[in-house]
This record gives structure tokens, sequence and C-alpha cells, in this order.
């Protein structure tokens, strides 16, 4: 028993000291030491105003009144930090040692202000005597108060002011943890916020804080959330200047509050453009002049993939991206929209859609990209391995063709779309070996041609929708199919019966050649040349074709059984007009008839010139004509009775001469 009233009575002596030495703490020392030695480590005055009481809980140590924190001596927008007070905690064991040491700082309710100068230089570039020092001084001994085991921040707002640009952000109900045990050793600080409705979250890792705090390049880890869009980097920083380089880590999924938090309005992307899917991955460099690289680097826009190398500058009017990428299988069949018959906005008649095409994006950054893909769909084309040169100049994109296969040939040429003042797209393109079915089939949802051809194309297009570019398209080009089958049509059993009925589901006509050229204006094809040859048949085409309205009215003349020369055979004139889903075809009988009776009046003028010159032969034999090369019969008889007239007054003349 003894024992215990012992022990009790030392237990209690010790609590009776402990309450003693808390309330023998110079408070006001601590204090003013706090300030002083952080005057010393950041040449900024650290104002403590108020009563500073000493305090047993939460935190033993002081608790002071308003604080202020000098902001740059450039800066007019007020203190860099005002806080209602703040809890300055210390060392037990150390103030057993007659040292004070702080371990904790709790800020109540701070306001800070960050800012950026018109020369870039920001407030928060400090530096002093204790950020300097790096040996064992007794200046860095000193400057052990000013190390923070434990830093708090609660309820606090930070408002971000960039003179060069005008940018300004403000955050609010920010609660952040900072972690300092060694001034020259790691730091750590985590922080939630929010930006307008959007909430903010923060983990960070300096490996050596007055290196950082020096502006020198020092390892670094970051992880941050935006709304639900997460970002990382892991690597190294310096602050002066501000140059990175590590690994990067983005997943944009929620771009709505990211471009909330940046002030601006979320773009809207189209599928395959990162409507859903936005990542990013692969090691980056923001070098001393502001450009950023990314090597090694990862893409990922919905179902699209790209890997590879890219460069950005910030010094022009607008950012310039510099990439080579390669990709695997692309999908941008959303960017042209529904291009079906009877889609979205389009009908029957029409065809093509009236779904806006949204191209605003183009006017974000100018770029110079070298694509490799493996195929690319889009929408209205489909095409294989691609290797493409990509470049966009204030809002227009040039795609040029370095290689390009497509249905089983070959294109090359230039493709633009141009979003200045609107939608214009155009090309200079040239196709080779191309399998017209399929190719006719996703561009024109038209199937009846079957062969492989040569295509050459100049075009240009004015339109926010494809209906509009479709009923605006103007330009030329040429054709030359090869070797193939006409689907629906029988030319030489519609020339042989004079029937119509050769038309339809289980009708062709096989062909040698098709050749000729067009020209395009307002939506319209028209051709006048069309030359199509086959084992039994030839035949000549002219007409229109409306590339805006999906229908053709065209004229082919056929002509079967000719002879090896081209002549004789039966021609029967051939109307194909409609839809192009559904074309009508007709014989022109009008145009035979007229064509037969046109034939019947040559036939009777040949014949009456040939009864003209039996009879002119007749009587230039019967009068002993004899005519002259290119002479005219009237004209030899003129010229026989000049002669028999001058010969008779010849003879004349002679017998009144007194001759015989």
């Amino acid at each position: 028993m003894r024992w215990l009233v012992r022990i009790g009575a030392v237990l209690a002596l010790l609590i009776v000291a402990l309450v003693g030495v808390v309330f023998l703490i110079p408070s006001q020392k601590v204090a003013d030491l706090a300030a002083a030695q952080f005057f010393k480590a950041t040449g900024r005055a650290l104002t403590v105003e108020g009563g500073v009481s000493p305090s047993v809980w939460p935190v033993l140590g002081v608790r002071t009144g308003q604080v202020r924190l000098a902001n740059a001596d450039w800066s007019d927008a007020g203190p860099m930090l005002e806080a209602e007070g703040l809890a300055i905690g210390v060392d037990v064991a150390s103030l057993f040692k007659g040292n004070i040491k702080i371990t904790k700082i709790e800020a109540i309710r701070p306001q800070i202000i960050l800012e950026r100068n018109a020369d870039g230089a920001g407030n928060w570039e400090i530096a002093g005597s204790g950020a300097a020092s790096t040996g064992p001084s007794e200046d860095t001994a000193t400057a052990q108060v000013i190390t923070l085991d434990h830093g708090v921040i609660e309820g606090g707002s930070v408002l971000f002011l960039d003179h060069g640009n005008g940018t300004r952000m403000a955050l609010q109900d920010i609660a952040a943890e900072v972690r300092l045990p060694d001034f020259t050793g790691p730091a750590t600080v985590t922080l939630t916020a929010m930006k307008d409705d959007v909430p903010l979250e923060l983990a960070a890792r300096i490996a050596g804080f007055d290196q950082f705090l020096a502006g020198k390049i020092t390892e670094v880890t970051v992880n941050t959330q935006i709304g639900g869009s997460t970002a990382g980097f892991d690597g190294r920083i310096g602050t002066a200047p501000l140059v990175a380089e590590g690994v990067v880590t983005a997943d944009f999924a929620d771009l709505t509050a990211v471009a909330a938090v940046a002030g601006q309005a979320a773009p809207t992307l189209s599928q395959g453009m990162g409507a859903s899917v936005r990542k990013l991955s692969g090691t980056v460099t923001l070098a001393e002049a502001g450009s950023l690289h990314l090597r090694g680097g990862v893409i990922e826009l919905d179902r699209n993939r790209f890997s590879g190398d890219l460069d950005m500058s910030f010094d022009g009017p607008r950012p310039k991206l510099t990439a080579k990428m390669t990709a695997g299988a692309l999908d941008f069949s959303r960017l042209a929209g529904d291009t079906s018959a009877g889609g979205s906005g389009g009908d029957a008649a029409s065809g093509w859609s009236r779904d806006v095409i949204d191209v605003s994006g183009l006017d974000a950054l100018d770029a110079s990209v070298a694509l490799t893909a493996e195929s690319i769909d889009l929408g209205t084309a489909k095409l294989g391995r691609t290797r493409l040169l990509v470049t966009l100049d204030r809002a227009r994109m040039v795609v040029e063709a370095k290689e390009l296969q497509a249905y089983g040939g070959n294109i090359t040429g230039n493709f633009v779309v141009n979003g200045r003042g609107g939608l214009s797209v155009g090309g200079d393109l040239r196709f080779a070996g191309m399998a017209m079915q399929p190719l006719l089939q996703d561009v024109a949802d038209f199937d009846r041609l079957i062969g492989t051809g040569d295509i050459s194309l100049k075009f240009l297009g004015v339109g926010n929708s494809m209906s509009a570019i479709m009923n605006s398209i103007s330009g030329d080009g040429s054709v030359r199919f090869g070797k193939g089958e006409l689907r629906g049509l029988d030319l030489v059993g519609m020339l042989r019966s004079l029937d119509v009925g050769y038309v339809g589901e289980g009708q062709k006509t096989i062909f040698d050649a098709i050749t000729g050229s067009f020209t395009m204006q307002d939506g319209v094809l028209r051709n006048d040349d069309l030359q199509f040859s086959a084992p039994y048949v030839s035949a000549a085409g002219s007409g229109r074709i409306g590339i805006g309205a999906r229908d053709l009215d065209y004229r082919l003349t056929a002509t079967a059984l000719a002879d090896s020369d081209g002549s004789g055979g039966v021609s029967v004139p051939l109307l194909i007009s409609g839809p192009w889903a559904q074309p009508k075809f007709r014989l022109d009988m009008q145009g035979l008839i007229d064509q037969n009776l046109a034939e019947e009046k040559e036939r009777l003028k040949e014949k009456a010139r040939a009864e003209e010159e039996r009879a002119k032969a007749k009587l230039e034999k019967e009068l002993g004509l004899q005519r002259e090369e290119g002479e005219r019969l009237e004209d030899a008889a003129k010229r026989r009775a000049q002669e028999a007239l001058e010969a008779e007054a010849a003879r004349a003349l002679k017998r009144l001469l007194g001759g015989n």
C-alpha cells in the first residue's frame, strides 16, 4: 500500500509540475521567435496581432490573434496570407531541455493571395538565409523553430492572380495539411478545396524543401483530382526558371469540371475525338522556354488509341502541336453524322444527314502531325493502312495522303477541312485500282457497279452538314473502269427485245471498259462523253447526276451487235432517272423514232445522190465530155460549147480571108 501511495504522490507532483511549466511558457517570446525565424528564412514579415495565450489542449503551445504575412514588394493586393489566428505547438522534450521547437501550426480560416506579375515572377518566390543554408551552422540550428511536423489549414481560401494574362481564380473551403519535419528534407502536402461547385483534391511530396524553395530542381510527386478527372506527375521540378521532367498520367473523365476550374466552357467533342474517354500518359518535359514535350506518349480518345511523341509550343497566337503518332484501328465514323437515307434530319429524297458538323475545335491550336494507322473508319468511307501528314493552321486542316490503302487500291492527294468562318471541305484526290462496289456503297449508297477503276477528282463543298456540303459541291474529274459488271440492267437483252423488263434483281451487263469525264456545280454532276464497251454492246452516255439530291437523269445510247468497225447493229436510247437506290429505266421511243427517221432520210439522200451521179455520167458519155479534175458536169459542158464556138469562128475567119 505504501508503494501505491508513493507512486500516486509522484504522479501528482509530475502533473502539478507539468501544468506549472505550461503556464510558465514565455508565449509572446515563442510568437516573436517564430516571426523572427520566419523572416530569416523567407525575407517576409510575419505580423502577429492580438493576444498570445498558452494552451494545453489539443496542442501544447500558444494561440495567437490575427496573423498577416507580407506580400511581395511589387504587389498591391494586400497581405499574401491573412488568418484569424494560429495555434502553435511546441515539442515537450525540447521544452524541458530549455529549447523551443515548433511542431505544429494550425491556421484558422486563412485567406491566401498567390500572384504572378507581368514579368512572370510569383509572390511565392521567397528566399532568406534559412533557405540558403544547407550546412550545420548556428543559423540552421536556430531555423529549426520553423520546421513543421504538422501544419493545418481549415476553412481557408486562395485567390490566384496572373497579371500577365489577366487570369483570376478563387478556391474556397480549403482544408490542407503540411508536414515539414526538416527544412532540408522532404515536405508533404494534402489539400481539398472547392472551385465554384467543383471539388478539388491534391497530394504532393517534395524531396528537398529547401532546394525547391530556392528554385532548384527537386524530385516531386503530385496527384490531383478535379471532379471526376485525375492527373499525376512523378519526376523533377524546378521553379527558377519553371522546368519539369517526369512521368505524367491523366484521365479527363470529367471534362466539364476541368473546364470550369480553368474558367472555360467545356468543348463539345464528337465520338472518336474524346466524347467519353480522354486519357494521356507518357514522359513529359517542360523546357525553360515554356514548351512541352511528350515522349513515349499514349493518348486515348474513346476507342481510338494513339502512341508516339508530341511537342507543344506556346509562343504564337495559338498553341502549336508537332507530333509523330502511330495507331491501330481508328474510328471517326461519328464525325460525319448519320449519312444513311432517312437518317437524322434527312429524308428519303435527300438522304444526306442534316446534323450539324461541329469543327469549332479546329481553332484551338495549330498543328503538324504525321500519323500512321492500320485503318481509319470515316463513316462515309473506310481506309486501310494509312500514312498521313495533317497540318492545321488557323482552323484550316489539310490532310495529305503519303500512303492510303482503301477498297483494294490506293489514294493519293489531299483533303481539306476549312473551319474559318463556317465549314467547307475540298480536295484533289486520285484513286487507283479501287473496288467500286464497296466504295460507292459506303460513299453514295450505290451497289450496282462491280469492278475496279481509276478516278481523279477535284471538289469543293460548303456547309455545316453533309446535306449542305453535298448540295453545294463543285469541281471536275474523270473515271476509267476496267472489266466489270453493271447490276440491275441487261443492256443486250433490252436492245434485242426493245423491252425495259430486263432490269431489276438478277439482271446484269458485263462490260470491258467505261471511261468518261465530268464537271460538278451546285451539287449536280454533268457528263457528256461516257463511253461503255462490252462484248455484245457499246454505249455512249450523257446527262445529270444529282449528288445533293441523290438522283439521276441520264441518257445512254446503246448499240448492240455492231460490226467490228462500230457500224451497223441496233441502237436504242435508254433513259435512266429517279433516285439512286431505285432508278427507273425506259426506252426513249421518240428518240428511237427520230433516230430511225434520220437514218432513213440519210439513206434516201444517199440514193438520190447516187442516181444523180449516174445520170450525169450517162449524159457525159453521150456528149463526149471529159471533165477535168474537180470540174462539174455543167462546167465541162460550157467549156466544150465554148471550145466548139471558138473553133467554128476560126474556120469562118479563114474562109473570109480567102482560105478554102
